[in-house]
C-alpha cells in the first residue's frame, strides 16, 4: 500500500481580491492487439473537424470517396491546473524507462510546448479530435490563478481543446463561477482584467453527474457529438461521484454528484438512441499504475494488471457500448487494456499532469456499423518535451498576463539553500509548511501544539533555481502561491489526546485505508507508520509522541490547520470535531511569515530532514 503524498486532492478559494487590491517522444507500449482491416480511407490533409451537441459539420475535408474504415485521432490530457508555464522542480519532470531497465527523468510541459507538440501531431489527421479529462484550472500557479483562470481558458481556446469532462477543481469557485468560465462575461466582483470582455470556453465542458438539486438536471451538457463528413462520435463527460469530499462545501452547495458508472451507462443509451454508436467516456477519476514511469507497459502481464484504484473497477463496469475512457484525478500516467462487462478489452489511458504528457490514441471508426473496431485501437503517451519551438502565439498569452501579474508575483518572502520537495511519504516541504503553521498559530494563541497539513495542498516544490530574474535561492510571492493556491484559512481548535490518536490513524482507515493519506506535521510530533500491518494498526499508539512526551488520551491539544481539514476534509472526519475554533489568516500568509522571519539572503531556509515520522516498510 502505497503511502505517497498525492498531489490531486483540492482545497479551495483564490486569494484575487486581496491580492489584485493590494497591488521527441518515446512512447508507452499499450496497444490491443491490431486485427486486419480493409484499408483505410486517406487521412490526408491538416483540417480538424468541429461537432456541436446539436451538431455542425466539421471544417476539413473535400468531396474524396470514403472507405469503409476510417481512423480518428483522439489526442488527449488532463489535470493541466492552469499551468501554463513549464512547472518547476519535480512537477516539471516525467520518468522513463529505457531498454534496459534504468530511468531517466525528462523536462516536460509549458503550454508552449504543449501547444506545439500538439498541433504537430495533427499534421496529416483529417479526423483529429482534441479532448481533456478534467482539472483544466483550479490550484493554479499565480499566473492564471490570480485571474480566476482566466489565462487558462484562453490558452485551451487557442489550443483547439474541442471538449473536456469537469474535475472536481472546477468546483474550487462553485457552480456559478464554473458557469462563467463555460459561457463568458467578466468576474462579479473584480470585473475585467483587460480591456476586453472574457469570453468564455470555445469548447464545451460536460458534467453529466452532477446535478442541480432543484432542477434535477446537469448544470451543463452531459454529452457532445464530434461529427466530420458522416464520422460521428459522442463524448460523455463526468467527474468523481466523491468531489463533495474533497471540495469545500461552499463549493458544492446545491449540487448532486452521482454514480460515474451509472451516469456514463444512461447517456450512452440516449447517444446510441440518436444513432451515434462510437462513444468516449471522459472520467475525472483515476487509477495508480504499478510503476511511475510514463512509458510503463500498464498490460504486462495481462490487461489492466498494472494498474489499481477506483479506475479499475469503474472500467469494468462501464457499458460496452463506450469504446475508450480518458480518465485523470491522480495525476499518473497510463495507457492500459481493462477488459469491458463483455470481456472485450477496452483502452483506458491517463497523461499525468500539468501539460507535462499528451495521449494519441487511434480510433478506427467502421462506416459500415458506425462504431469503433474495438480490435483496432492503438494508443500512446508521449512526452511534451521542451526541446522543440514554442508556441508564439501562447508565448503572447503568458507575456500578457505576467505582465499584469509581476507587481505582486515578483515580490521576494524568502530565501532557500536547496530545492525543498513535496516528494515522499513525509516530504521537506509539508515539514516546513507545518511548522509555519505552528509558528502562525502560536502568533494568534501561543497555547498552539502542533500544527497538521494535508500533502495534497502542497501543490509544487520550492525549487532553488531561480524561475525568473530574482536569482537563485530567492523564494518569490508566486512561488509561495503555486505551492498553496487555494486561500484555506489557518484554523486552531481544541482536540482531546484520544481524538489526536484518531485522527492519525485516520489516515490509513476509512476512506484512506487503501491509499494512505499522511499528514505533513510539525516539529516536535513524532511516530511510527509500520506499513507492513493493516488499517489503524499502521500507526503505532505507543510510539505517538510530542516534544518527547506520550499523548495523554484526556489531555487537551491546541492544533492548528487548514480550513479544509479543519471541516473534516480529506476523510479526516475527528479534525471537524474539534472546540473552541479560531480562524486565521490565509495559509500562504503563514508560509509568507515563517519564511520572512526564518531566512535572509546570507542565512536562507536548509530544507528540513524529514524525519518526524519513522517508517516501517
Amino acid at each position: 500500500m502505497p503511502a505517497t503524498a498525492q498531489s490531486h486532492h483540492p482545497r479551495r478559494g483564490r486569494r484575487t481580491t486581496r491580492l489584485l487590491a493590494a497591488a521527441a517522444t518515446v512512447v508507452t507500449a499499450g496497444a490491443l492487439a491490431a486485427a486486419t482491416l480493409p484499408a483505410s480511407a486517406s487521412t490526408a490533409g491538416n483540417h480538424r473537424g468541429h461537432g456541436g451537441h446539436g451538431g455542425h459539420g466539421g471544417h476539413g475535408g473535400h468531396g474524396h470517396g470514403h472507405g469503409r474504415y476510417q481512423d480518428v485521432q483522439l489526442l488527449s490530457f488532463n489535470d493541466l491546473h492552469g499551468n501554463l508555464e513549464p512547472p518547476a522542480g519535480s512537477s516539471g519532470r516525467v520518468t522513463e524507462i529505457q531498454p534496459d531497465g534504468t530511468t531517466e527523468t525528462i523536462d516536460a510541459g509549458g503550454i508552449e510546448y504543449l501547444a506545439t507538440h500538439l498541433r504537430e501531431a495533427r499534421k496529416g489527421n483529417r479526423y483529429s479530435i482534441t479532448a481533456a479529462g478534467g482539472d483544466m484550472v483550479g490550484a493554479s500557479p499565480l499566473l492564471s490563478g490570480l485571474f480566476h483562470d482566466e489565462p487558462t481558458i484562453e490558452a485551451l481556446n487557442k489550443l483547439d481543446l474541442d471538449v473536456t469532462s469537469v474535475g472536481n477543481h472546477e468546483f474550487d469557485e462553485g457552480a456559478k463561477e464554473l458557469a462563467r468560465l463555460q459561457n463568458g462575461g467578466c468576474h462579479p466582483t473584480e470585473g475585467c482584467y483587460t480591456d476586453k470582455e472574457f469570453k468564455g470556453a470555445d469548447f464545451p465542458y460536460l458534467a453529466a453527474n452532477v446535478l442541480d438539486e432543484k432542477t434535477k438536471k446537469p448544470i451543463l451538457k452531459p454529452y457532445w457529438v464530434w461529427k466530420q463528413r458522416g464520422v460521428k462520435v459522442g463524448f460523455i463527460g463526468v467527474t468523481l461521484e466523491g468531489t463533495p469530499d474533497i471540495v469545500s462545501a461552499e463549493g458544492v452547495k446545491g449540487l448532486a454528484f452521482k454514480d460515474e458508472v451509472e451516469t456514463i451507462n444512461k447517456y450512452a443509451k440516449v447517444l446510441r438512441r440518436q444513432g451515434v454508436k462510437s462513444i468516449v467516456a471522459l472520467i475525472h477519476e483515476g487509477g495508480f499504475p504499478a510503476s511511475s514511469s510514463y512509458n510503463y507497459d500498464c498490460d504486462s502481464p495481462g490487461a489492466g494488471d498494472g494498474i489499481s484504484g477506483p479506475i479499475a473497477d469503474i472500467a469494468k463496469n462501464v457499458t460496452p457500448q463506450v469504446d475508450a475512457l480518458v480518465t485523470g484525478h491522480t495525476h499518473a500516467a497510463y495507457v492500459c487494456t481493462i477488459p469491458d462487462p463483455a470481456g472485450k478489452p477496452r483502452m483506458v489511458t491517463s497523461a499525468s499532469s500539468f501539460g507535462r504528457l499528451y495521449t494519441d490514441t487511434t480510433l478506427t471508426y467502421d462506416r459500415a456499423t458506425g462504431d469503433i473496431a474495438r480490435t483496432a485501437v492503438k494508443s500512446a503517451n508521449h512526452v511534451v518535451t521542451r526541446d522543440v519551438p514554442k508556441a508564439p502565439d501562447m508565448t503572447r498569452l503568458i507575456d500578457k498576463w505576467s505582465t499584469l501579474a509581476a507587481p505582486i508575483g515578483n515580490r521576494a518572502i524568502g530565501y532557500v539553500s536547496g530545492d525543498i520537495d513535496r516528494t515522499g511519504t513525509e516530504s521537506p516541504l509539508g515539514d516546513l509548511i507545518a511548522d509555519a503553521q505552528l509558528a502562525y498559530g502560536r502568533s494568534q494563541d501561543p497555547e498552539t501544539d502542533l500544527a497538521l497539513m494535508n500533502p495534497g495542498g502542497i501543490r509544487a516544490p520550492l525549487t532553488y533555481a531561480a524561475s525568473g530574474a530574482e536569482g537563485d535561492g530567492v523564494v518569490t510571492y508566486a512561488e509561495g502561491f503555486t505551492v498553496q493556491p487555494f486561500a484555506n484559512t489557518v484554523n486552531l481548535k481544541d482536540y482531546t489526546g484520544a481524538q489526536l490518536i484518531q485522527i492519525l490513524k485516520e489516515q490509513v482507515t476509512g476512506p484512506n485505508e487503501a491509499s494512505p493519506k499522511i499528514l505533513q506535521i510539525s516539529s516536535g510530533l513524532t511516530y511510527t507508520l509500520d506499513l507492513t500491518k493493516s488499517g489503524a494498526d499502521r500507526v503505532l499508539t505507543d510510539s505517538i509522541r510530542l516534544n518527547g512526551a506520550p499523548i495523554d488520551p484526556s489531555a487537551t491539544y491546541r492544533v492548528a490547520s487548514n480550513s479544509f481539514l479543519a471541516g473534516g476534509g480529506d476523510g479526516f472526519p475527528t479534525l471537524n470535531e474539534g472546540t473552541n475554533e479560531l480562524v486565521g489568516a490565509d495559509d500562504l500568509t503563514a508560509l509568507e511569515q515563517y519564511l520572512t522571519a526564518n531566512s535572509s539572503a546570507g542565512d536562507p531556509i536548509a530544507p528540513p530532514a524529514a524525519d518526524r515520522i519513522t517508517i516501517v516498510q
